[in-house]
């Protein structure tokens, strides 16, 4: 008799929680389907001078990622990269939402998260302020489950080959236990001697147990395996149109938007040629790294630099006539590179909303831990140095 903390399970029990996931199925469906067509929508995505391009956010993170060693070398690639995300977001959504090659596509949306947290939100503070540790956990039902039995092509393709073939259904309904001894030819006294004449329970009950055993128990694919991978690649190849069909439609239409209103990134500083000396070195009667012109900076404005010493990204601002701030532009949440939002007055991290003081760069809101690292910027002879 098996005790209430034993292990045993019925066969395929698992597979019966289908219609619980139902809910996180079609939020996880929806949620990737919508980011990776955003980000085909939004020229900026690409535009390497934008601050939340996906170049901006791979130089950020390769300054504080675990794998920074790989990131850094992705930079170069960063719209190839930007479009593998995005095709893949737009894949992984759509398969989830239709049951399509469900496991499949739960794993790349595993390996996504997983690459979205090791690069972007590792260093959320606390943990779980970062999304993305999290979706790398909600896809994990459905790599073990698939999409279950009902509302999805997965089940449809199987009833429709079990059809064909002349096998019984494969759909699981849920029944008491209690049920089975009594319609089971099996069953003799509390025994089963389809099991060598064990006790009766659910654990390895012949009747649970599918006909078929599954393709890692048999080792090899019969016809009813083949036929299912025609069929469903047949299907996936028709659901692949219909994504390719939204990606160029979003892609288009983004496109055409950011035609009429352009959009375009700040103004990154540039160097003054210093002045040459005998014996071919270069001086400078300013003390301090120089890092651009003040007419770069508008009044009102904003400018990006990269930061000498450590080659992370910078950000200066002229709030008023002559008054000059300078902040390190990573966002101590997930690394993201900030900028300045001139209609709220304020420094915005473009990847989770945190928000920062123009003046000090505190911490105004958001999930950051902290505000941002205060540069000092002066301004000698019209150009701005860092001290």
């Amino acid at each position: 008799m098996s005790t209430p903390l034993s292990s045993s399970r019925a066969p395929r029990q698992w597979a019966l929680a289908e219609y619980a996931l139902l809910p996180l199925r079609l939020f996880l469906g929806v949620t990737f389907l919508f980011a990776g067509l955003q980000k085909l929508a939004n020229p900026g995505f690409f535009d390497s001078n934008d601050p939340a391009s996906i170049q901006s956010q791979l130089i950020a993170a390769s300054t504080r990622s675990p794998i920074k060693f790989l990131l850094s070398h992705l930079v170069e690639h960063a719209s190839f990269i930007g479009a593998v995300v995005a095709f893949g977001e737009v894949a992984i959504g759509l398969g989830v939402l239709v049951g399509l090659w469900t496991r499949v596509a739960a794993l790349g949306g595993v390996a996504l998260s997983l690459g979205l947290f090791l690069s972007i939100s590792f260093h959320a503070s606390p943990f779980y302020t970062g999304s993305d540790i999290v979706f790398a956990f909600a896809w994990l039902p459905f790599v073990i489950a698939g999409a279950g039995s009902h509302f999805s092509l997965d089940a449809w393709i199987a009833r429709r080959v079990a059809s064909e073939r002349n096998v019984p259904a494969p759909g699981l309904v849920a029944i008491p236990f209690s049920f089975i001894p009594h319609h089971c030819g099996n069953f003799s006294k509390g025994h089963c001697t389809a099991r060598g004449n064990r006790p009766c329970e659910e654990a390895g009950c012949p009747v649970l147990a599918d006909e078929r055993a599954s393709v890692i128990a048999r080792r090899t694919l019969d016809d009813i395996d083949r036929r299912t991978v025609v069929l469903g690649a047949t299907v996936a190849a028709g659901v692949a149109a219909v994504a390719g069909v939204l990606a160029a439609a979003s892609a288009g239409i983004g496109r055409a938007i950011g035609n009429v209103k352009p959009s375009t990134g700040p103004t990154h500083l540039t160097t003054t040629t210093t002045s040459s000396v005998p014996g071919g070195s270069t001086t400078s009667t300013t003390p301090g790294t120089e890092i651009g012109s003040v007419s770069q900076v508008p009044v009102g404005g904003s400018a990006a630099f990269t930061i000498p010493t450590t080659s992370e990204p910078g950000i200066v601002l002229q709030p008023t006539a002559g008054n000059f701030v300078a902040y390190n532009a990573v966002c101590p949440h997930a690394g993201c590179t900030v900028s300045y939002y001139k209609a709220n007055d304020a420094i915005v991290c473009p990847c989770h909303t945190s928000i920062f003081n123009v003046s000090d760069g505190s911490l105004v809101s958001g999930p950051s831990p902290t505000g941002l690292a205060t540069l000092n910027v002066v301004e000698r002879n019209g150009n701005l140095y860092l001290e």
